[in-house]
């Protein structure tokens, strides 16, 4: 089952990252997560998205194979850096890998934002994750305002104004 569904992920990912990636939004009010979010960080320590609260939290679906994943990392750690003090916590959910390929991967390019590790695949699929990456942006209150689906221009003032209209 495993297997298939990464397939189908690196299928979709391919297209996907040749489209302007855009926001589409929730409710004005925002939604529900699907699920609640707690998994392991690379030390094993649990984080429960709850603990969040209060903050805004952008949550990456990401994989290190994948090519557009690879691409945002440098432009998160540069929004994680200029606008962490106001409240902006980036956590990218990696996707069935170990943590030696991430650890590996994080030593060619550096992450400077909280990684926690879907190991098998549930929180992905709770969250209706068909393409890598995918993007959701969380108010305050934890509600889901936004999703973008596929590989963005963080440095693009355009992508980063929901977050920035959030941290209001």
């Amino acid at each position: 089952m495993r297997a298939p569904l990464l397939l189908v992920l690196f299928l979709m990912t391919n297209g996907a990252a040749h489209a302007q990636a855009s926001w589409t939004a929730f409710s004005s009010s925002g939604g529900q997560a699907p699920m609640p979010l707690l998994l392991d960080d690379l030390d094993g320590k649990a984080v429960d998205l709850a603990s969040l609260k209060g903050q805004v939290v952008l949550i990456n679906f990401w994989a290190t194979w994948c090519d557009g994943c690879r691409a945002e990392i440098p432009a998160f750690n540069r929004l994680q850096q200029k606008f962490g003090a106001r409240k902006l916590q980036i956590v990218g959910v990696n996707v069935a890998e170990g943590k030696p390929r991430i650890a590996d991967f994080m030593q060619r390019i550096p992450i400077q934002f909280k990684v926690l590790r879907d190991p098998d695949m549930v929180v992905l699929k709770a969250w209706q994750v068909n393409v890598m990456p995918t993007t959701f942006l969380l108010d305050r209150n934890g509600m889901l305002r936004y999703q973008l689906v596929g590989e963005a221009d963080w440095d693009d003032p355009k992508i980063q104004a929901p977050a920035l209209e959030l941290l209001k």
